[in-house]
């Protein structure tokens, strides 16, 4: 038995040394292989990229390239998918067992040379078919079109026709008789060359115009609007165009003197002799992109009307500040007519063949001829081309609706409406190679949608749109791609908030050009929208999927239509569905479900298998309270989004990602958030025991108390989940809420940039964690007492690279003596804010000489004068809040005194206590544009506010509604602000 048994063991053994041998052996020449096919394949694309930027240049019309360079495309997007991949395998499998490996290289391993078969037969037929050859010799026309039908001709010819007239139209307005100062308006977009800009332009550059006039200049308005270097551009203009008119024989009678201002004017003097200057002369200014009458109110101080005969023309979006810009109704009613509603007339015109009123003839055309002209805004060729299409068709509500509806369908195919599309394609087809890609990117988002900037800015980083470049980082190449696309009228700039630090924060896109995104994303196979009515044809490869409210399909039905396995990013726009999130989307690098509507903890449960991730927001979804352990799997994720939501405890597998660059976990916590932990009783720690007992075993008794939908697919699970690790430990440990508490080791995150907002009151160390993450630029902290304040304060002072730090405390003693440790605080430091008693202000807030905005909340100050003579010192503080109780006392009074607050621009005072006045001294707050008053209900604003006439820059006083219900109030501050030379305007929150 004994040598049979070692026998077997021997055989046993050998055969095992034989097949690891020979598993070793393939894994060998299986890892030959593959390196040869990625050595391959990398060269591949890295050629195919430099290709399809060379064809971009040379912008071949040729139907047969076009569709090589299709193809190409389409193989170069599958080789960057296959290698990253197979770096995202080779990263992933450390930890296998030999026969496992074995089994990845080998799908690696077909895969790859699948591939290299792919991208050798595209290749060869290149050669086959004879493709590249040079440029297309078919005629095209000026915007790179081809030349084809007489319609488009036509049109064209007409659109030109109409412009010849209405430049004509503006050389004599331009030139009539008329000693007083005079100003025309015009609205419409810079994105066309057929629009209001173009008419503009080809005006101000005829000779006969510039001879009546003794200096002219022509100014692109830059935002956010800065009146010094609005002046200075104006006068290196004058300067410039003197040297062109006059010689070098002139330089020294205009020149000099405008040398002389350029080189010793100060800022509070530049803007009078600015205006003195002008006085003496007549000049023409053409003002191009003013986007608010604010802008226009600060503007028209800078030229004095010298009865020289002089001219201004503007160019706006906006009908409202064209119309104001003008001045006097008569003289408003005449340019209104001339021009601001020319081309509605020329669209009814070309419809009807005459100029009707739909209001009295066909009412029922009102509504879809509105959202018609909302398509076209801006694009006054568009108005007349479709004009002229509608002409031809039924006048009925059912046919406009549906040109409406299919516009985009109607640019593809009716030869009528061919220039419309022409002239937009002109208008993506300038772009530069890199901004394509983001342009179209854009086509993800529903109509009318308000993007937020840094939403867009991270996930380009995470579809890798860009790389580090002569020392700028990602994220500041792609900032610079977005003011890019809204300097070239791609996209238009807007601001959700107007205590934005950085001003354009948002920004939306034309319907006619979104419409051009959303076509040739589809043609190149790159965004595809799940809408209702959306065919059901196999659409194929989709790189980018985002799903519609009103996409009520079922999970076969997504199947069919998308080739889940390849694309790249899923968006949901609503109207959940737990089967969006599939394992087929191998690739997936952005999982964007920002929005309010019923996703639970469940759904996301097999997230950890979609290991490319790399930007995941589940922004304002309150239904989520716990994340899947399986998230460490995700190693190449950058951002983690959980704002909003009900996540107060971020899984300890996290530390294992060592590329995140943004947790961000700010917010308020669902079912608990209204009740304070520090306050429970024995009595309710016992009720929310037998709570969690319940919930347990009767998940739909406890779900109404979760403010959940009856739609929310709650399982026992999740609600056992809800209670047991969010809602009883909340209570038990007297949670703050609002920040999330980390794991042990998130120190290993040395890539992190954004860690806002974490808890620090569970466990004393992670002040030790914190302080060793050396490149944060934004921390917020919440839960800070006096037992961790001690260890936090030296680990602020070691984040050199800080910008933006948030401090917050729920305790009675809040802040006070917790920040005394802080006695170097970063030196790069622009944003701060400070939520806690306080009592008097941290010492060493005087040294922060880059604070740009601060925030005070529940701070109850006492010192007034003290605290606001040191913020007055502060020589960048640009927006200061002041927030509920920031400041407390029997009486609090605000004194703003000569040579303070020199960089302030916002000030925002939010329910004070005994709030009793708030004066200004002449000098004081010298740039303030925006001063914002909301007061407790009863609170008496008549005579709170003195020195409102001193505030040169003052544009906005904005004043809660709630106390516009006293007459003799209002009078008092409307009285004050009218002795204002700026004319600042009263405006209710």
């Amino acid at each position: 038995m004994e040598v049979t048994a070692i026998s077997i063991g021997k055989s046993v053994l050998s055969g095992a040394l034989n097949y690891a041998q020979s598993a070793v052996a393939e894994e060998v020449a299986l890892q030959l292989g593959v390196q040869r096919d990625h050595s391959f394949i990398s060269d591949e694309l890295e050629m195919m990229q430099s290709f399809l930027m060379a064809v971009h240049d040379e912008r071949d019309d040729n139907r047969v390239v076009r569709t090589w360079v299709k193809q190409v495309r389409d193989i170069s997007y599958s080789v960057e998918d296959c290698l990253l991949d197979f770096a995202v395998r080779l990263e992933k499998q450390s930890w296998w067992c030999l026969s496992r490996k074995v089994l990845a290289r080998r799908y690696v391993a077909m895969q790859m040379k699948e591939l290299r078969a792919k991208v050798e037969e595209v290749s060869q037929r290149n050669q086959r078919y004879h493709l590249i050859k040079g440029s297309s010799s078919k005629p095209t026309s000026a915007i790179g079109q081809p030349i084809n039908s007489s319609a488009t001709m036509s049109a064209a010819e007409d659109a030109r026709l109409r412009r010849q007239k209405a430049k004509l139209d503006l050389v004599k307005l331009i030139n009539c008789k008329g000693d007083t100062l005079q100003v025309i308006a015009f609205w419409g977009t810079s994105s066309s060359d057929l629009g209001e800009t173009s008419i503009i332009k080809s005006a101000y550059e005829d000779h006969m115009v510039h001879t009546n006039f003794d200096c002219c200049a022509w100014i692109t308005l830059m935002y956010p609007f800065n009146q010094t270097d609005f002046i200075r551009s104006i006068i290196r203009q004058i300067y410039v165009n003197s040297l062109q008119e006059t010689g070098e024989e002139g330089k020294s009678a205009i020149g000099a003197q405008v040398l002389r201002m350029m080189a010793t004017m100060k800022e509070d003097s530049l803007a009078h002799e600015f205006k003195r200057y002008l006085n003496f002369k007549s000049y023409l200014i053409v003002l191009n992109g003013i986007h608010t009458i604010e802008e226009w109110d600060c503007i028209k101080t800078c030229f004095p009307n010298n009865k020289k005969g002089s001219r201004i023309i503007v160019s706006t979006e906006k009908v409202e500040v064209a119309s104001l810009c003008i001045g006097a109704e008569d003289e408003a009613l005449v340019h209104k007519k001339l021009f601001v509603d020319r081309f509605l007339y020329a669209f009814y015109s070309k419809v009807f063949k005459e100029a009707v009123s739909l209001d009295e003839r066909h009412p029922e055309l009102v509504e879809p001829a509105r959202l018609i002209l909302k398509k076209c805004k801006g694009l006054p060729l568009a108005l007349v081309i479709i004009g002229g299409f509608l002409a031809n068709q039924p006048k009925t509500a059912f046919e406009w609706k549906k040109m409406n509806e299919h516009i985009s369908a109607e640019l593809e195919m009716n030869r009528e409406l061919e220039t419309i599309k022409a002239i937009l394609m002109k208008s993506y087809d300038g772009l530069p190679y890199y901004l394509k890609a983001c342009f179209l990117y854009l086509a993800i988002f529903p109509e009318d949608q308000q993007i937020a900037r840094r939403r867009l800015v991270r996930r380009w980083i995470a579809e890798g749109y860009s790389s580090e470049m002569r020392g700028r980082s990602v994220a500041e190449v792609l900032e610079s791609y977005f003011m890019e696309l809204i300097s070239r009228s791609m996209i238009l700039p807007s601001q959700q908030s107007i205590h934005s630090r950085k001003g354009i924060d948002s920004c939306h896109v034309h319907d006619l050009i979104r419409e051009i995104a959303i076509s040739k994303s589809m043609e190149e196979n790159l965004v595809f929208t799940l809408e209702e009515g959306c065919s059901l044809n196999n659409q194929g490869t989709v790189r980018h999927l985002a799903i519609s409210s009103n996409w009520n399909g079922d999970q076969c039905e997504l199947e069919n239509i998308v080739d889940l396995s390849r694309v790249r990013s899923l968006t949901v726009f609503g109207n959940w569905r737990p089967f969006y999130i599939s394992d087929k989307m191998r690739l997936l690098r952005v999982l964007d479900l920002e929005g309010k509507w019923d996703l639970v903890d469940h759904h996301l449960q097999h997230i950890g298998k979609l290991v490319h991730l790399r930007y995941v927001s589940l922004r304002g979804q309150a239904s989520i309270f716990h994340l899947p352990n399986s998230l460490g799997n995700l190693r190449q994720l950058h951002t983690l989004d959980i704002s909003g939501t009900s996540i107060i405890k971020l899984p300890s597998s996290i530390i294992n990602l060592e590329k995140m660059e943004h947790i961000l976990a700010s917010g308020t916590t669902n079912a608990m958030s209204h009740t304070n932990a520090n306050n429970q009783s024995l009595l309710d720690f016992t009720l929310d025991s037998v709570s969690c007992c319940v919930a347990c075993c009767a998940p739909r008794i406890v779900k109404k108390d979760l403010y959940l939908d009856d739609g929310a697919q709650l399982n026992r699970r999740d609600i056992c989940t809800v209670f047991c690790c969010n809602i009883l430990p909340y209570y038990v440990a007297g949670r703050n809420p609002g920040g999330v508490e980390v794991p042990r080791g998130i120190w290993k995150l040395k890539a992190l940039h954004t860690l806002h907002t974490v808890d620090v009151s569970m466990r004393k160390d992670v002040t030790q964690d914190i302080k060793k993450l050396t490149r944060l630029r934004k921390l917020g902290v919440i839960g800070i007492n006096k037992r961790n304040s001690q260890e936090l304060c030296p680990a602020i002072a070691c984040l050199s690279s800080l910008e933006s730090l948030s401090l917050q405390s729920y305790e009675a003693t809040g802040l006070s003596g917790c920040l005394d440790g802080l006695s170097s605080p970063p030196e790069n430091l622009q944003s701060l804010k400070l939520l806690g008693n306080l009592v008097k202000l941290p010492e060493w807030i005087q040294g922060l000489k880059n604070l740009v905005k601060l925030k005070l909340k529940q701070s109850r100050i006492s010192e007034h004068d003290a605290a606001i003579q040191v913020l007055g010192n502060l020589p960048k503080l640009a927006t200061l809040h002041l927030l509920v109780d920031s400041f407390a006392g029997e009486e609090v009074r605000f004194s703003f005194r000569r040579e303070a607050f020199l960089s302030l621009k916002v000030l925002q005072l939010d329910r004070i206590k005994n709030l009793k006045s708030v004066g200004f001294e002449e000098g004081a707050a010298p740039k303030l544009e925006l001063l914002q008053y909301t007061g407790w209900i009863g609170t008496n604003v008549a005579g709170l506010f003195s020195g409102l006439a001193y505030l040169p820059n003052l544009k906005e006083f904005m004043l809660s509604r709630r106390h516009w219900e006293k007459t003799e109030r209002m009078e008092h501050l409307r009285g004050q602000l009218a002795e204002n030379q700026n004319g600042p305007v009263l405006k209710s929150l």
